[in-house]
């Protein structure tokens, strides 16, 4: 856990190999499935955008639109989004983007996932600590998610 406030560190250890869990972080809809956004029929291309509605109860009214950033097969996988955009009355364009970064190490018996998302300090002032705090909270969801979709798949 990181006590930066500009940056949001998480890993987790999961029991797979480093493929098993590359192809749920790697393919957008794996990674719909267990993130929680419908991302049927999509793929994630390095420099191109993608969206989807989320599916997580009490914000399908939330359109998840993300840029992907770098792409490197079972080792890199990056992309760029407007951290707590999920007011649908507010124009999120004109501010900075957080970095979202999932890295895999191999380890002896599975997968270490590192995600580091940065940039909040950019973010704008009004909103940056709401949004630190609820992408904080929602990153610790997503490890359990994650480690239990692997396991299932």
């Amino acid at each position: 856990m990181s006590t930066s406030t500009d940056r949001i560190e998480r890993q987790i250890h999961i029991k797979a190999p480093r493929s098993k869990v590359w192809q749920a972080i790697s393919n957008a809809e794996s990674f719909g499935d267990w993130f929680m956004v419908s991302l049927k029929g999509k793929r994630f291309v390095a420099g191109e955008a993608i969206e989807g509605p989320l599916t997580y109860p009490g914000y399908e009214h939330v359109t998840w639109r993300v840029v992907v950033e770098r792409i490197e097969p079972e080792r890199h996988f990056s992309f760029r989004w407007h951290p707590y955009a999920i007011d649908p009355s507010v124009d999120y364009s004109h501010e900075p983007t957080t970095l979202v970064v999932f890295e895999l190490e191999e380890t002896h018996d599975g997968t270490l996932l590192h995600l580091t998302e940065s940039g909040f300090d950019k973010i704008p002032a009004s909103r940056r600590a709401e949004a630190f705090r609820m992408n904080g909270n929602g990153w610790d969801s997503q490890m359990i998610h994650i480690e239990k979709y692997v396991a299932s798949h």
